[in-house]
This record gives C-alpha cells, sequence and structure tokens, in this order.
C-alpha cells in the first residue's frame, strides 16, 4: 500500500474496498445465484410479486454484507498503514493487563487492536481500543443481555513514581457539586484532593489514597500542568494511575490518525509529567 496517500481514517477505504469486493465475479455470482433462485422458487409457489420482492431482498442482503465486509477491510488497512508511519507494532484481540480499575471492570474485557512502540518522545507505550463487557439478566425476555463499553487508552509504565503517589485517579467532572461530600462518604479508601483552580474543578475530579501526601500532588499538578489538562487535553480525557501502571483514555474506540496522534501525545506528557516531579523529589 502507497504510504505516501495514507488514510485519514477507518473509514477512507471504504470504498475502494466495497468497489473492490462487488466487482468480483464470485460475489456477483454468489448474489445473483441466490437471488435468482428465491424469487424463481417464490413465484413459482406463491406469486410473482412476490417472487420479485424476495429476488430484490436477497440482493440487498448481500450488497450489506459485502459492505460490512469491506468496512472491515478498510479498518484493518488503515491501522496497517498507521502502525507502519508511527514505527508502531500492531497487534490483535489481546488481554490487557488488569492494573487499573477500568481495566478491571465487567465480566469480559479485552483489547480489539494494540499499537505498541513510541507514544511520545522517550515514552514507551501501548495504545489500544479496549471493550469491556457487562452482562445481566433480563426478567422481561428470559434472557442474558450483553452491554459493550468501549474505550481507547494509552498504558505506560511509570515505575519510577510509584513509592510518591501510589494511586491517583483524574476523573471527567460529573454531577453537582453540592453531591460531592455524599458521593464522597462512600468511595471508601480514596480521597478527594481540592487544588487552587476552578478551571480543574470544573472540569475534573482527583482522588487519591488516604494519607497521600498532598504536597507532592500539589507539585505535580503544576500551573503549566493545570492549563495543559484544562485547554489542550483531547475531549473528554481522563487518567488512571495505580502502582506505576498509567492509563489514559477517553471514552469510544477511536478510529482516526488525529484522535490516535492526540491519544498518545497526551498520555506521552501525563507521563513525563509524573517521571519530572518523581526525578525532582529524589
Amino acid at each position: 500500500m502507497d504510504l505516501t496517500q495514507a488514510p485519514d481514517d477507518a473509514n477512507d477505504l471504504r470504498g475502494f474496498h466495497f468497489r473492490r469486493l462487488i466487482g468480483k465475479p464470485l460475489t456477483v455470482g454468489l448474489i445473483g445465484g441466490v437471488a435468482l433462485a428465491a424469487g424463481i422458487a417464490l413465484a413459482a409457489a406463491v406469486s410473482p410479486p412476490l417472487g420479485l420482492a424476495a429476488l430484490a431482498g436477497v440482493v440487498l442482503i448481500g450488497v450489506g454484507i459485502v459492505f460490512a465486509l469491506a468496512d472491515a477491510k478498510a479498518a484493518d488497512s488503515f491501522f496497517d498503514v498507521y502502525a507502519q508511519q508511527h514505527g508502531l507494532a500492531l497487534g490483535g484481540r489481546a488481554p490487557l493487563p488488569a492494573a487499573t480499575p477500568l481495566l478491571r471492570k465487567g465480566d469480559e474485557r479485552y483489547a480489539n487492536r494494540t499499537l505498541a512502540g513510541a507514544l511520545a518522545d522517550g515514552v514507551e507505550g501501548t495504545l489500544a481500543l479496549y471493550t469491556y463487557e457487562e452482562t445481566t439478566y433480563n426478567a422481561s425476555t428470559k434472557s442474558n443481555q450483553t452491554n459493550y463499553y468501549h474505550y481507547t487508552l494509552g498504558l505506560v509504565e511509570v515505575p519510577e513514581c510509584a513509592a510518591h503517589v501510589p494511586e491517583l485517579y483524574c476523573q471527567r467532572k460529573f454531577g453537582l457539586r453540592a453531591l460531592e461530600g455524599f458521593e464522597d462518604f462512600f468511595r471508601g479508601s480514596k480521597e478527594r484532593i481540592e487544588l487552587e483552580s476552578e478551571a480543574l474543578a470544573d472540569k475534573y475530579e482527583i482522588f487519591t489514597r488516604e494519607g497521600q501526601d498532598e504536597n507532592w500532588l500539589r507539585q505535580l499538578f503544576a500551573p503549566t500542568f493545570i492549563v495543559w489538562l484544562t485547554e489542550a487535553a483531547p475531549e473528554k480525557f481522563a487518567f488512571e494511575l495505580v502502582n506505576g501502571t498509567l492509563c489514559c483514555y477517553v471514552s469510544g474506540h477511536k478510529e482516526d490518525s488525529a484522535d490516535l496522534d492526540a491519544i498518545a501525545a497526551a498520555t506521552g506528557s501525563v507521563a513525563t509529567r509524573l517521571r519530572e516531579e518523581s526525578v525532582e523529589s529524589g
């Protein structure tokens, strides 16, 4: 594939793969043959109009299947090119270490794709399209129902900071400030950290393990880092840090170059800031 004409996202090559697949004699033969057989059978058994409707219906179903296959091929091609251009190792479905709360959620959890290597200058890690599943019993249908939750995340090991901050959670702001005290009552060993920034408080909630050195955290959240979090970080960006494993994430599977670049860069920025403060603290 010509890397000078690289796709911007996973949809860029969908039309190309659709035209390639739909134009194959085998595809035309299969769809046409099944459609014709269904149309003739129903026309003879019931009525010609019903046979014609069946023929058209089978053709539409066949085209839909080809479109779905083209969509999957386009995504594969996009990630192949993205990995090559960025010097990353592309992987398929795989487990991720259950190192942080997000990576422990659900009944089943896995990465749909992984991109491993240098995410930023001096920062090695993994980009992943991550999914966790929750299965519940639906009493009305008397069957199990599975919900799927999708994230795009960056994983980096930052062992230097484990002694200074064993746990740190920078989550997106949800709910009303008036309810924060009530919510904190049920958080167990997690403690809310209040910093002197209204902009930060409007966008994020920050928690750490009880007994954490708040002085160190205030130094970590220097004014420049706060400005980056509130003004430059990707939309709905958040991160978790547990025993030196940093997990930065946004909701949804991102399948375009701009979003993947932004998440990789953001993961690198947080990892670098943690390392800088850890080195300064000895």
